[in-house]
């Protein structure tokens, strides 16, 4: 049986199909949101939706481009969904699992939505990388740590990484 989170992660690369830059950052977030996941022991099913959500979390960022003529959260939460469910169709996954997958998907950028230890993981893994994607200055760093980072891992990462 062929392993879900790197048939996706295959789909992913091939969806973004050159574009190096978009592709490292969801393999980045990836990473980042399975080791908090594991390391904050949630459950096994919400794990995989969060490795499958982390890996397609700006799929819509293509379309937004494309349709909008611009990369805006806004946009990317109204595209990637129904692009994630293109990718994921082909898997045997129950509808409660694909619905919380497009819901992270959908609002990943909306952090007042943010209802549950999956949503919070991906979050942080995206703050992870954009901090040091996007250069952030202190300031803004230690205003995104008061406001959404909770979990003890993504806490650990964020001082280690930027706050020392």
């Amino acid at each position: 049986m062929v392993n879900i989170v790197s048939a996706t992660m295959k789909k992913m690369i091939e969806y973004f199909d050159g574009d190096v830059k978009r592709i490292n950052h969801a393999l980045k977030v990836y990473g980042f949101a399975k080791s908090i996941g594991e390391l904050e022991n949630i459950p096994e099913e919400k794990l995989k939706i969060l490795e499958a959500a982390a890996i397609l979390h700006d799929i819509g960022i293509k379309e937004s481009e494309r349709k909008y003529s611009s990369s805006a959260g806004k946009y990317q939460e109204i595209e990637g969904p129904p692009i994630a469910c293109d990718i994921l169709q082909e898997f045997i996954l129950s509808k409660d699992f694909l619905d919380r997958v497009c819901y992270l998907i959908g609002n990943h950028h909306t952090y007042s939505k943010i209802d549950d230890i999956d949503f919070q993981i991906l979050v942080e893994a995206d703050f992870l990388v954009n901090i040091f994607e996007d250069a952030m200055e202190k300031e803004q760093i230690k205003t995104i740590k008061q406001k959404y980072f909770k979990t003890n891992t993504g806490l650990c990462y964020l001082d280690s990484m930027y706050c020392k």
